[in-house]
């Protein structure tokens, strides 16, 4: 019998299913944007029919990094800047789980941003949730990546940050993901479709989800009013296939959350690209069977990793 049954079963779902038994209470600060996050995502796999079980989350350090222990599934806590390429392993060894990783703005953008940028480029078959308040939250208020210039902070910056930030959508286009928005913990609605899209899309799904951090970045306040670029007729309609119309769009995105504007919606997807799994499996690099399951399997003959694939002529 199959170690991993559960996936593809035909159950109904609800939000709750994803509420732990042993630790439910999620203490964030009152007010922090992540417990939209959590609702959102809760929200999202219900609404696609997926039961925990055939879920894996992998989580960074950092506020953010509680997301697995308030969320019932398969679930890895790692190290900093860490998640993708934990979950990156995870999904070669068992494709069929639907993976998810988050983390937050310094952990994903800063110490994890080269396996951002190659995750991207491989676009391994995920969702990455980015958790950005534009602050290090968790280690008391340092200047994050996407903390705007001037912004001044009692512990690091007292006369202000002297660096500009970084840009983190077109960070992700350009370095080849296949799917792109952002979203804002002040808009569940459109969080939770966004993510339902995400984790349908097959390939790297980057969603940069805005959360106000009430304690250590009360400039930020609460993102709010935020506008929605597909239901806005004060910004220039683009097809979501068109790599040049995103790229200008994610640009006007990144500028105007710093002059005070929040725009949020859809800004890429492109359904041609095969992802970075199925590209293995074309290329015989790949079992057909998971990985994974071996280690149920009492008559499985255990190979040499460089036995698995038949050897380079």
């Amino acid at each position: 019998m199959s170690a991993f049954s559960a996936i593809g079963e035909e159950t109904e779902v609800e939000s709750d299913d994803y509420t732990p038994k042993l630790e439910p209470q999620a203490t964030w600060c009152p007010g922090c944007g992540d417990f939209s996050v959590l609702k959102a995502l809760k929200q999202a796999l219900a609404e696609l029919g997926k039961n925990p079980d055939e879920v894996q989350l992998v989580t960074g350090i950092g506020c953010s990094g509680k997301l697995s222990s308030y969320f019932e599934s398969y679930g890895f806590h790692s190290i900093h800047g860490r998640a993708l390429p934990v979950g990156r392993a995870s999904k070669l060894i068992n494709p069929e789980l639907e993976l998810i990783a988050a983390g937050g703005d310094g952990d994903g953008y800063g110490i994890g941003g080269n396996h951002f940028m190659h995750t991207a480029r491989e676009n391994h078959d995920m969702t990455y949730i980015v958790f950005n308040n534009e602050v290090f939250g968790l280690t008391k208020g340092q200047p994050s990546p996407t903390s705007p210039k001037g912004q001044k902070s009692k512990s690091m910056t007292p006369h202000g940050n002297a660096k500009a930030p970084i840009r983190p959508m077109s960070m992700a286009l350009s370095a080849g993901a296949t799917y792109v928005a952002r979203t804002a913990a002040v808009n569940p609605r459109q969080a939770k479709e966004i993510l339902v899209e995400a984790i349908e899309h097959d390939g790297f799904a980057h969603v940069d989800f805005l959360t106000q951090c009430p304690t250590w970045n009360k400039d930020a306040k609460q993102y709010v009013p935020y506008v929605d670029i597909q239901d806005s007729d004060d910004h220039d309609e683009f097809e979501l296939d068109d790599m040049r119309g995103a790229w200008e769009a994610m640009r006007e995105t990144e500028e105007a959350l710093y002059e005070g504007e929040v725009l949020t919606g859809r800004y890429y997807q492109d359904e041609r690209r095969p992802s970075y799994q199925e590209e293995k499996m074309e290329r015989g690099d790949m079992p057909e069977t998971p990985i994974a399951e071996d280690y149920f399997d009492e008559s499985h003959d255990w190979k040499r990793s460089y036995d698995i694939i038949d050897k380079h002529k």
